[in-house]
């Protein structure tokens, strides 16, 4: 399966696309497009996967995806499924970069935002008060007038560029024009890993799935991830872990045994290595950020 081109046309009314998705609707594969994409999640959890950069996510949600950076969004069932008593929701506004014009970005009014846009390349995740602001201001621009829809996104990317309350998700320049080999070696990889990470996986077996031996099967992903494949395994299971922390009552040895762990003792070593500090202490920072 190849990585999917998702071309979002302007009309003749509208020249950036604002769309609100539920349950099902919410539902993607790995993808990338020509367009920034805006993204509010409403309401929902789950797992993002950014460029290389894997994490969790949950209702209230900004994240700001620059143009060609590969992406998907794995939400939990419980938002997705059509029968489920929770309806999920997110809200996407998509615009072309060159949206508002060379003469205006080349302003020294907008050097700000100019730089912002530049740094989406990477994907960026909103934090505080400004992630509060603007996911109000998103919730209310699909119902404005073509106007103040265009003003209002203007102030989003303002407010933006002058708080600069944002972390960078991917590492720059991640598989920003891979050839179509790549993308479909790279979804194999990624669905594979999110569909079993929590079994024994072992690289030969990946490396025999694309008809490569063990050693061009780790040089190839290094080249595309700038990191090892055991790396990026532990990093999803670590991931896993994060959300089940925080959306979960079950106690810490389960939560490593759920994310593939055998070994309660190196899962602590790993998540300590990948998220700086211990389990228990991570809930606890988690659950008090923007309060």
């Amino acid at each position: 399966m190849k990585a999917v081109l998702r071309q979002i046309t302007s009309t003749p009314d509208h020249s950036f696309l604002i769309r609100k998705d539920a349950r099902e609707n919410m539902v993607n594969n790995w993808h990338y497009h020509p367009e920034i994409e805006l993204l509010f999640i409403k309401k929902s959890s789950g797992t993002w996967l950014i460029g290389d950069h894997i994490g969790h996510f949950q209702s209230g949600d900004v994240v700001l995806i620059g143009p060609d950076l590969p992406h998907c969004f794995r939400h939990e069932k419980k938002y997705t499924a059509k029968k489920s008593k929770i309806a999920g929701e997110t809200i996407c506004i998509k615009f072309l970069p060159e949206i508002f014009g060379s003469p205006f970005l080349n302003m020294p009014e907008a050097k700000g935002i100019k730089e912002l846009l530049s740094k989406s390349s990477c994907g960026l995740r909103l934090t505080g008060k400004t992630k509060m602001l603007i996911s109000k201001t998103i919730d209310k621009i699909a119902d404005a007038s073509p106007g103040r829809k265009l003003v209002d996104l203007l102030s989003i990317l303002e407010e933006m560029a002058e708080n600069k309350e944002y972390t960078v998700l991917s590492s720059k320049g991640f598989m920003q024009s891979p050839g179509d080999m790549d993308k479909e070696r790279i979804k194999t990889i990624f669905e594979y890993t999110f569909n079993h990470y929590h079994s024994k996986i072992t690289i030969d077996h990946l490396a025999s799935r694309l008809n490569m031996t063990r050693e061009s099967f780790c040089r190839y992903f290094k080249s595309k991830t700038r990191k090892t494949y055991i790396q990026f395994l532990m990093e999803v299971r670590i991931g896993y872990a994060c959300r089940l922390l925080v959306e979960d009552e079950k106690n810490v040895a389960g939560i490593s045994y759920e994310c593939g762990y055998n070994n309660i003792s190196h899962f602590n070593h790993q998540f300590k290595f990948i998220t700086g500090k211990k389990p228990l202490e991570y809930k606890k920072d988690y659950l008090k950020q923007d309060t």
